[in-house]
């Protein structure tokens, strides 16, 4: 039997041109991770509900040679900003917005996963003309499913509230399809980020949209997806644990002219688990082919 290999964060980024830091977003101080040259047009990568910027880590270097790349912690996520009130859509659609200023972006790429893609489509809809192309995958957003509320729920409290190594893990592995894998790095992030002081608190403003009346006036139907103007792409995978592929499909089908994907072998990190085909598939799509 071969042995494991040690998947690093590091790893994925030496030898990759980057760069760690924070700006001011409209008064918010937001923590990214950046790669390509500044006068490149600009692709901003969102993560998921609970996650933070080193979840796009695979992805830098082969979107770096052609587009400005930022992978930020969102509103309340991570080492950005926590503003201490229960958070929606409404929220993080108004940092990304302020971030694109801070970086100088009249328009720009927009590619979220999860959460990220519930507010690259609201971004979409409510400021079209700074949208270039709108990637979701694995996106949250249309539809209030209870178990999976009540798992999302279960599973960031525990690790926000007990930050060992078997909460985060858990957390981590459930996103993904491939359970014999420690993910140990990824734990290890995670874990330093839920350790903060006061997260418990910020976990619990990021689980507001698991509310089933917050989250009905947040979601997106038909009307909202059917009126994006921005070209999109739709990522789904046969292992996602929010909701399974006829659900990515339903969403493409409300988004006039989108275009569908399905990778085999992940779950709701398909950017991580399986990077070279995500990499392939996002960038044809960026680049208009």
């Amino acid at each position: 039997m071969p042995e494991a290999e040690f998947e690093s964060v590091w790893s994925d980024l030496q030898g990759v041109t980057f760069s760690q830091g924070y700006l001011d977003a409209g008064g918010v101080r937001t923590r990214y991770l950046h790669a390509g040259d500044t006068d490149k047009p600009v692709l901003v990568f969102l993560h998921g509900s609970g996650g933070h910027a080193e979840a796009y880590v695979r992805n830098l270097e082969a979107h770096a040679e052609r587009f400005s790349v930022w992978s930020i912690d969102m509103l309340g996520h991570g080492y950005t900003d926590k503003p201490g009130h229960p958070l929606e859509i409404g929220h993080y659609v108004a940092h990304l917005i302020s971030f694109l200023d801070a970086v100088g972006a009249q328009r720009a790429h927009i590619s979220g996963e999860s959460l990220g893609g519930w507010v690259a489509a609201r971004a979409a809809v409510d400021h079209p003309e700074r949208l270039d192309r709108l990637v979701l995958n694995t996106a949250g957003g249309s539809q209030a499913d209870p178990e999976v509320m009540k798992r999302i729920i279960t599973l960031s409290m525990a690790a926000a509230e007990d930050p060992t190594w078997a909460t985060v893990q858990a957390r981590i592995k459930w996103l993904m399809a491939d359970k014999s894998k420690d993910y140990d790095d990824i734990v290890a992030s995670r874990q330093r980020v839920y350790r903060q002081p006061g997260f418990v608190s910020a976990m619990r403003d990021i689980m507001a949209l698991q509310d089933p009346q917050i989250r009905a006036r947040n979601l997106l139907g038909p009307d909202e997806y059917g009126s994006i103007t921005a070209p999109t792409l739709v990522v789904w995978t046969s292992d996602d644990p929010t909701a399974d592929v006829a659900e990515g499909r339903r969403i493409a089908s409300m988004i006039p002219g989108a275009r569908f994907e399905v990778m085999p072998g992940c779950g709701h990190w398909p950017q991580y688990e399986d990077p070279k085909t995500f990499n392939r598939l996002h960038l044809d799509f960026l680049l208009g082919k």
